[in-house]
């Protein structure tokens, strides 16, 4: 690798590859750095970066279009590199130069065995309508999960698939369905507007990449309530913080009818973890809770603390929480337990293998 100030980005990027990493972080002031298996290293070889040096690293990747957007302090962007990966990047100011983080997803999709989907989740692509939601911090695999289940139904369904990204990750070419992808700053100017348009666009699957405010959720509800399947991710700590999280968003008055409607559409909440694998790489560990007669009824009845207990006796019905995949990672010998008990919401129930 050549000292920092001459390498490229592509160079970089290749680094990350052959480290089979996650991530590139360019800053001035250190050497360019890699994620791999979650942890954060120096590039071998490097020298620290000069802002002069992270300046030049981003005009080689931005368009002069994106270079414009950039000007307001910060931007997201993606593309692809080497026909092998698609890079998902945001770049910002700080104390006065520019910082540069690169998020690296091949471009073959993993399937849903490779990711270790629950069942329970796995059947959500053979539905008709209803909303799933994914959530979990950043950088717990939400987007690859997504995908997956988007693919599964690209080569098995003839539905048109709609996705609103910001920016688009995984790029899906036809197969059996029909998928078009709206990147939000490109293609339309604000997730909202996208979701408003989506009923005008005739999709079959809706998928969007973030449920950020209360337009776009009041937005996915309608969808999944007039006959939709609609995908989506939140930010939350559990499946029970996910459905407290979107009835909060709404001013009171409305919230019993947010209840209400919620109750009727949701079909399964997944919330995922990664964690670094024994034997290299990482795996991702789940919580499930699928929506029955008993889950929509404490949500219509805003007895959102209750959920959890549901989710622990639904086993049959293809429930788990994160303790219960946490326990089996670590009894097949996957994870260790100091690391499933780091992950955990509730420590208590992790059990140190035998």
């Amino acid at each position: 690798m050549p000292d920092a100030q001459r390498a490229t980005v592509d160079e970089l990027l290749a680094e990350l590859w052959e480290a089979k990493g996650s991530d590139l972080l360019l800053t001035a002031g250190t050497a360019p750095r890699v994620r791999a298996d979650g942890q954060l290293r120096s590039v071998s070889n490097t020298t620290k970066l000069t802002p002069a040096d992270t300046e030049g690293m981003l005009r080689e990747i931005l368009t002069e279009a994106q270079r414009q957007k950039f000007e307001n302090g910060d931007l997201d962007f993606s593309f692809t590199w080497r026909n092998l990966a698609r890079i998902r990047g945001n770049a910002f100011r700080q104390r006065g130069s520019v910082t540069i983080a690169l998020r690296m997803m091949p471009s073959s999709i993993p399937t849903m065995d490779e990711l270790g989907l629950p069942q329970a989740l796995r059947e959500t692509a053979r539905l008709k309508q209803g909303l799933v939601l994914t959530t979990g911090p950043t950088g717990s695999g939400k987007s690859t999960t997504l995908a997956s289940l988007i693919d599964w139904i690209n080569r098995n369904r003839a539905v048109h698939v709609l996705t609103i990204e910001d920016p688009i990750e995984y790029v899906h070419w036809h197969k059996m369905a029909a998928v078009n992808q709206r990147a939000v700053g490109d293609d339309v100017q604000t997730f909202a507007q996208a979701l408003r348009s989506a009923l005008r666009e005739d999709p079959d699957v809706l998928l969007v990449g973030e449920l950020r405010d209360l337009e776009s959720i009041r937005s996915a509800l309608t969808l999944a309530e007039t006959g939709h399947l609609v995908f989506g991710t939140l930010h939350t700590n559990d499946t029970a913080q996910t459905i407290d999280r979107l009835i909060d968003v709404f001013p009171g008055d409305q919230q019993p009818q947010i209840r209400s409607q919620l109750a009727g559409v949701i079909t399964a909440v997944v919330y995922q973890r990664l964690l670094p694998r024994i034997d290299g790489g990482r795996v991702a560990a789940f919580e499930m809770m699928v929506a029955n007669t008993a889950i929509r009824n404490l949500i219509r009845e805003g007895k959102i603390n209750q959920l959890r207990s549901q989710v622990v006796t639904g086993q049959r019905e293809g429930m788990q929480t994160l303790e219960a995949s946490l326990n089996q990672l670590v009894a097949e010998g996957m994870v260790t337990y100091e690391d499933a008990l780091s992950r955990s919401t509730h420590p208590k129930e992790i059990v140190r293998s035998r």
